[in-house]
């Protein structure tokens, strides 16, 4: 028996739970910190490291004080955090600018540079990342401060993600060579794989730019998955935060990975962690290369397993959008949508509003909406939109069946499916099968899940998810609906294709307008 803390660092606020490995959730508690953002420029988006390690403090004495724990019987404590979340820090491993947020995009002409270089050089590691290195990811973030920040190149040091900064401050680590660098942040972020010796060579980087000579080796440390101490918790921070000294911390990771593992994720499921975008998390024993897809990486969900990551550019986002668009919030807006049927609105919306992360792998395409007429109001985009981010999951679904990725189970996890029924009921009756949703909050319970294992208590992540999972609420597909999306996902994945694809082969979409008109007149009927 142990209590543990389970910490999750999202864009906004940083949520810390209470685990009993016998009682589960004691509770949670969370501290907000402020997304810098610039109206002259809209790819800025920055936090200060500062304000989430106080945020940190705040949450832990919250929910030790909700829940009347006393802090020294908290026997661990893990961490999660948004991914592509990147910081540059000096030899003492002080931060030299804020955090480049995931959302921050400051950095497209750089990723654009790379992605151009390795195809050319064919480099390996970008056919593993979608054959397109992002602008989220690490090193086009990195590429993007050196250029920008010359009076601070001679103190850097090296560069860390959000999860591997966390726990270095934590643990006391002043020594950048001294970091414990986790597998999950680096294999899918920074084109890091066992499977060609760790991260691109050094003759890559520099052919990039100058400023990247010996970056290989300032980007050191050790690479480990989560069932590894990252170290123990220093006494300032346990004084800090109310805990004991010398607990252990994990090696840390992104928060839909461990997501997913809260969700109760196994070899053959699919867990969609759907919130302001969507992640879409995979594992299986062994996985092969597939195209379109942004990470297949050995050990950096379960650490016994090969995690493979995909996922939509906004979810969330876009229903937020359409909302304020309208003037309302989407929980009003929401209201009545479980009167509506499938295809009975006659749009067809293309979840583009961000570009697409998977499998097309393309920053620079906008949302599309077929079918509008006089009549359509802001609460039919709404459903259009969920129908839309459903179809958008199926073709991603598809891609990693056809290439040898078991979809058995499909499980819903985040925070959106928690509050919104319609939504679940869509993907199971697009997908053609039952979409699973735990019944509760999973939101960290697997940084719960890898605080217990830390601290001895389970052998194994499949032994703490027997114990600590939620069980599930089944959303069964309804076969009327489920022959209606059969009809609207074929014209979807033709205009998916056809519009989203340079160059794509002449395609006749002259019927996508006519059909929806039919479609949704049956539907009425």
């Amino acid at each position: 028996m142990a209590i543990v803390a389970g910490v999750d660092f999202g864009t906004l606020s940083v949520r810390v739970t209470l685990l009993d490995s016998e009682k589960g959730r004691l509770g949670t508690a969370s501290s907000e910190y402020p997304l810098n953002r610039k109206r002259e420029d809209p790819d800025f988006a920055t936090q200060s490291h500062e304000e989430q390690m106080k945020a940190l403090v705040r949450a832990t004495r919250k929910v030790l004080e909700e829940t009347g724990v006393d802090g020294q019987q908290v026997a661990a404590i893990a961490l999660d955090t948004t991914g592509s979340s990147v910081i540059p820090v000096d030899a003492k491993m002080q931060p030299l600018n804020d955090y480049y947020l995931w959302c921050d995009h400051r950095a497209l002409e750089e990723a654009r540079h790379i992605t151009s270089l390795a195809r050319s050089e064919k480099l390996e590691a970008i056919e593993w990342c979608g054959n397109v290195y992002s602008h989220e990811w690490g090193f086009a973030k990195l590429l993007h401060w050196l250029r920008h920040n010359p009076d601070k190149r001679d103190k850097f040091a090296t560069a860390l993600e959000h999860c591997d900064m966390v726990a270095a401050t934590l643990t006391g680590v002043t020594d950048p060579k001294l970091v414990k660098r986790s597998i999950c942040a680096m294999g899918h972020k920074w084109m890091w794989n066992p499977k060609w010796g760790g991260l691109p060579p050094q003759s890559f980087l520099s052919k990039l730019d100058p400023l990247f000579d010996g970056i290989r080796e300032k980007l050191g440390g050790e690479y480990l998955t989560s069932d590894h101490i990252a170290g123990h918790l220093s006494e300032p921070w346990a004084t800090e935060m109310g805990l004991k000294a010398g607990i252990p911390i994990p090696v840390g990771a992104f928060d839909a990975h461990w997501d997913a593992i809260g969700a109760g994720c196994k070899e053959g499921d699919v867990v969609n962690v759907v919130g302001t975008s969507t992640c879409i998390i995979a594992m299986a024993k062994t996985a092969e290369l597939v195209p379109g897809v942004c990470g297949v990486v050995p050990g950096s969900v379960d650490p016994a397993l090969t995690g493979i990551e995909a996922g939509l550019s906004a979810t969330g986002d876009i229903f937020e959008a359409i909302a304020k668009r309208a003037g309302v919030k989407v929980r009003e807006l929401a209201q009545g949508l479980e009167t509506y049927r499938a295809g009975q609105t006659g749009l067809l919306r293309l979840s583009w509003d961000n570009g697409d992360r998977t499998v097309l792998v393309n920053p620079e395409l906008g949302g599309v909406t077929f079918g509008w007429n006089l009549l359509t109001t802001a609460q039919d985009e709404l459903y259009a939109a969920i129908e839309g981010t459903a179809f958008h999951t199926r073709i991603i679904l598809e891609r990693m069946a056809e290439h040898g990725v078991p979809v058995e189970r499909v499980i819903n996890a985040g925070g959106i499916p928690q509050n919104n029924l319609v939504l679940n009921q869509i993907y199971a009756d697009v997908l053609g099968k039952p979409v699973l949703v735990p019944d509760g909050t999973p939101t960290s319970l697997g940084s719960g899940i890898f605080a217990l294992l830390s601290a001895g208590v389970f052998p194994s992540v499949q032994a703490a998810q027997e114990k600590i999972c939620l069980p599930f609420k089944t959303y069964s597909p309804q076969p009327g609906a489920v022959a209606v999306y059969e009809q609207l996902y074929q014209l979807y994945r033709s205009a998916y294709f056809a519009l989203g694809t340079p160059n794509a082969e002449a395609l006749p979409l002259g019927k996508i307008l006519p059909e929806l008109r039919r479609i949704a007149a049956a539907s009425r009927a």
